[in-house]
């Protein structure tokens, strides 16, 4: 509202006007009103009405199923717990059959963010790269991929040509079906470039899961948490290889506490810059920078270790 001054026979008197909303307004609102239809389209109930009714000569059954996160472990028997790790909400399954041939079977799991979808889809990162939603692999049988805040999961119950066909054609229909790209975890970017296998990195935050990747200890001597965000990858420098845990904690307090836990565990023969010769002939280094804590796990020679560490001093 703003008041304007208006002058009438020799005398004035104030008269109050109402003004449309300001740009800023506008704008605020504009903003508002696109995220909050992005989130309507990405909802797992927008995706269900707008799914292909065929796959190539594969039509959708009906009777879609939908479980949440306590009916999910009646669906995925041993396998649920990875899920709700990475902040599982609801997931949506349908199946394409077709007379005479294998039924194909669609997933959809809504995850908590588009971190949580690329990081439930690390945890299998075999196959070969499609282009297919964000990071598209496909497996003999089966196609992955995550866009979003979703990942999904398309299988056949045995595989033909014409069933991966149909499989990697309803994967590129769904994935058109999803508005928009989600990002990665930013503490991807900590990763040293020189050697890493781009397509041989995980996300988690969760110990299970690491310890389904890599065996440390039954006790979460990391601790590893939500509060926590963790990149496990891989690397390859001529015929040297390596792997590489990096550990984002909310403080410096934090991060130094799990290096002196970690190293009394698990690497209580560490030298003083916190290498250590493994039992299996491999080496491992520790060192932390502010909140990080980066992990050479296993490296074939101490040099190429401590390389992948120069900048965690």
């Amino acid at each position: 509202m703003q008041r304007q001054v208006v002058f009438m026979n020799n005398t004035f008197q104030i008269r109050t006007l109402w003004y449309l909303p300001s740009l800023a307004t506008i704008s605020i609102i504009l903003l508002f009103m696109i995220q909050s239809t992005h989130s309507n389209e990405n909802s797992l109930k927008s995706l269900q009405a707008n799914l292909p009714k065929q796959a190539g000569r594969w039509s959708a059954q009906t009777g879609d199923r939908i479980f949440d996160q306590e009916t999910i472990f009646s669906y995925i028997d041993g396998g649920a717990e990875v899920y709700k790790a990475y902040n599982f909400r609801q997931c949506l399954s349908r199946q394409y059959t077709i007379s005479g041939g294998p039924a194909i079977i669609l997933d959809i799991f809504e995850m908590g963010s588009s971190e949580d979808a690329y990081g439930v889809f690390t945890h299998d990162i075999d196959g070969t790269t499609v282009d297919i939603g964000q990071d598209g692999r496909y497996r003999p049988g089966w196609l992955s991929f995550w866009k979003n805040g979703f990942f999904v999961s398309i299988y056949m119950e045995e595989e033909t040509t014409a069933a991966e066909q149909a499989v990697k054609e309803l994967g590129r229909q769904v994935a058109d079906k999803i508005a928009g790209h989600g990002s990665k975890p930013e503490i991807l970017s900590q990763l040293p470039p020189a050697g890493l296998l781009k397509d041989r990195i995980r996300y988690l935050y969760h110990p299970i899961v690491l310890n389904y990747h890599y065996y440390i200890s039954d006790e979460n001597i990391l601790k590893i948490s939500a509060d926590t965000n963790v990149a496990l990858a891989e690397y390859q420098l001529g015929d040297q290889a390596a792997l590489l845990l990096i550990v984002e904690y909310p403080s410096s307090e934090n991060a130094e506490q799990s290096r002196a836990d970690f190293l009394n565990h698990y690497l209580p023969d560490a030298d003083k810059k916190g290498a250590a010769l493994l039992e299996n002939g491999k080496w491992a280094v520790i060192n932390r920078k502010e909140n990080l804590l980066a992990i050479v796990l296993e490296a074939d020679n101490k040099e190429f270790a401590e390389r992948l560490l120069t900048n965690f001093q």
